[in-house]
């Protein structure tokens, strides 16, 4: 599974790091994810400058594409050049958004009459947009996942292990990254989340 987690300019690191260490945990098993950006280099929304591992045109190729947020997002769904590059198929693909990522989904055409999970500083703008936000963390609809607020990265990672993999894969992943002497409510907790939005 290769896994395509987008990353611009301005970006939430908790939404693209938390995401993509929880889902390299499953290396062993062949995948990957990786930092796919619009140019060689992004810094995020408080200056940490990180290295595309791959261009913004990996996302097409990728099994799975999870979208993160952050401060810029406003801009980058008026440029279309920028989305001209991002070409996803949720028929194909594993696809997920964080936060202001939803406005990128949208934009992208591929929320259609679905509703989404955001953050509360992004709700207004997606409204706005025509798109019925929910008030949960997380709500996925086939192949396509929203989640709402920074901390919510690992139910889209747990969504996108359990849907290519298992729920033994998506307990073992969530485990080794949950605080100790809460692991068993931490992991029970992101499992049941996201359990009833996967494929029957």
């Amino acid at each position: 599974m290769q896994i395509a987690i987008l990353t611009f300019d301005g970006f939430n690191e908790l939404d693209s790091f938390i995401a993509s260490g929880i889902l390299n945990r499953m290396r062993p098993k062949g995948w990957k994810a990786f930092i796919t950006s619009p140019s060689e280099s992004v810094t995020s929304m408080n200056g940490v400058t990180v290295q595309a591992e791959r261009p913004l045109e990996f996302a097409s190729r990728a099994d799975a594409v999870l979208i993160g947020s952050g401060m810029k997002t406003r801009e980058i769904v008026q440029n279309r050049d920028l989305l001209g590059r991002i070409r996803l198929d949720p028929e194909s693909q594993i696809i997920g958004a964080q936060c202001s990522g939803t406005l990128i989904l949208s934009k992208l055409g591929l929320v259609d009459d679905l509703p989404v999970c955001t953050d509360l500083t992004t709700k207004p703008w997606v409204v706005e947009a025509g798109v019925r936000v929910l008030d949960q963390p997380f709500y996925a609809n086939g192949n396509i996942g929203t989640a709402g607020g920074c901390l919510a990265s690992q139910y889209l990672a747990a969504w996108v292990i359990m849907h290519g993999g298992s729920r033994e894969d998506a307990r073992a992943a969530l485990h080794y990254v949950a605080p100790v002497g809460q692991k068993d409510e931490y992991v029970t907790r992101a499992i049941e989340t996201v359990s009833s939005f996967l494929p029957k």
